[in-house]
């Protein structure tokens, strides 16, 4: 199948894609889209980037009655991806004419209860659904549809009883679709619980290694800063995005790039929504080339043409840096992953690589020079100019993220488990 009209959507639909720019479907679309119309429960898996929202979104669409109340109900994580589902529902919608609501906390709820009793499809994040149902402005006894977007990432971020409460209200006859770049064995409860004879519709569900090239560098933590303010001046970078694990440190690099020279600006969780989604905007329209962000934004928005993706420090969780490296190299276009690694990351570094199959490069040190870095001292408020702590446990420094010793011509080694190396670096995986 090579067109959506092959996949049995209807011309109002396929008008609506084309508008858009949508002509050929995706991999998961074309496994997904066949499956939803036939009514069945479905979990689809594949890479962030692979128009996981059309898939699910385009089969709903065609079977929804319109005046008839509530009948789709889509939980995402996240405000931002919640406002990005709407936002995308409401473009290839535009000639079957739904009402569409959007629900998430921080922002007056008084117009979404407005919102939710004039619209066939809510969107929304677990928190701020179940706070609907709890004041009995959103009632779900019509619902036909149930679709958990990114469901990985609500169970890592705790929404699991929220989830269980929300579907508690729900009609017990109900399609329900699950769909995210990995699925983990935690949600097994909530495909027990909710889902009947689900059906796996899975793409390719990490990066193509031809198109993303994947390096790292190691290098001291306190020089961590001023190799990353080399390497976005010397690599040919359109469009960057550079990961931290913690808000201080998100804050703390981008302020220090912008003393450095290199514009750049930054999101996480604790800046308004208005802000976030400003920032967003302003970085898919080129206006600003380098964005410094926390894990929210590995997960599901919709950002554009990364050329480049920096890992500053990595996170405990293994899928993390599955989901970072996955907002470059999309729609066919080439990328770059690099990650920084000192010697606090090699532990979370080491689980990436026992875990999944990837060819990461290890590039030779450089010179590079010392740059300035301003961050508050403990207690008396002192900056250091050049370089910054060293933070986290300091470990042996002659070992790496294998427990391999190191000489100084490199790495020499393995442990039982890890993979043989090559002279270009390592090829993991189980």
């Amino acid at each position: 199948m090579n067109n959506f009209e092959a996949l049995q959507l209807s011309p109002e639909i396929v008008r609506g894609l084309h508008e858009i720019g949508i002509d050929e479907p995706t991999l998961i679309q074309q496994k997904a889209i066949p499956l939803i119309l036939e009514g069945k429960d479905v979990i689809g898996m594949s890479k962030t980037g692979s128009g996981k929202t059309v898939a699910f979104g385009a089969p709903l669409l065609e079977r929804i009655k319109l005046k008839a109340g509530l009948q789709v109900l889509i939980i995402a994580p996240t405000r931002e991806l919640a406002v990005q589902i709407a936002k995308e529902l409401q473009k290839f919608s535009k000639y079957r004419h739904c009402s569409i609501a959007t629900v998430y906390g921080g922002v007056a709820i008084s117009p979404q209860m407005e919102q939710i009793a004039r619209s066939e499809i809510v969107v929304g994040t677990p928190g701020r659904l179940k706070d609907h149902l709890d004041r009995r402005t959103m009632n779900l006894s019509r619902i036909t549809a149930v679709v958990l977007d990114e469901a990985d990432k609500m169970v890592e971020m705790g929404f699991i009883e929220d989830i269980n409460y929300i579907l508690n209200y729900t009609p017990k006859e109900k399609q329900v679709l699950l769909f995210g770049a990995t699925i983990s064995t935690e949600i097994e409860h909530l495909k027990q619980r909710h889902m009947h004879q689900p059906v796996v519709a899975e793409a390719e569900k990490h990066v193509q290694e031809d198109l993303l090239e994947q390096y790292y560098y190691n290098v001291e933590q306190n020089e961590k800063f001023s190799l990353l303010v080399h390497l976005l001046k010397k690599e040919e970078v359109q469009r960057a995005l550079v990961f931290c694990s913690a808000r201080s440190t998100v804050e703390l690099v981008a302020k220090n790039l912008r003393l450095n020279g290199v514009k750049a600006e930054m999101i996480h969780g604790k800046l308004s929504q208005h802000k976030r989604m400003a920032t967003i905007e302003n970085f898919n329209h080129g206006k600003m080339p380098i964005l410094v962000a926390s894990p929210v934004a590995a997960r599901g928005l919709h950002i554009e043409n990364v050329t480049h993706v920096i890992n500053y420090d990595l996170s405990p969780d293994p899928q993390e840096y599955v989901h970072r490296i996955g907002r470059t190299a999309r729609a066919g276009e080439s990328g770059k992953a690099i990650t920084l690694l000192s010697r606090r990351d090699y532990e979370a570094f080491g689980a990436v690589l026992n875990k999944y199959r990837l060819d990461v490069k290890e590039l030779p040190r450089e010179d590079f020079p010392r740059v300035r870095f301003e961050t508050r001292g403990r207690d008396d408020g002192q900056h250091s100019r050049f370089g910054h702590r060293s933070f986290g446990p300091r470990g042996d420094s002659r070992r790496d993220f294998r427990g391999r010793e190191r000489s100084t011509s490199g790495w020499r080694g393995r442990s039982e488990n890890s993979s043989p190396r090559n002279s270009s670096g390592w090829r993991s995986g189980r």
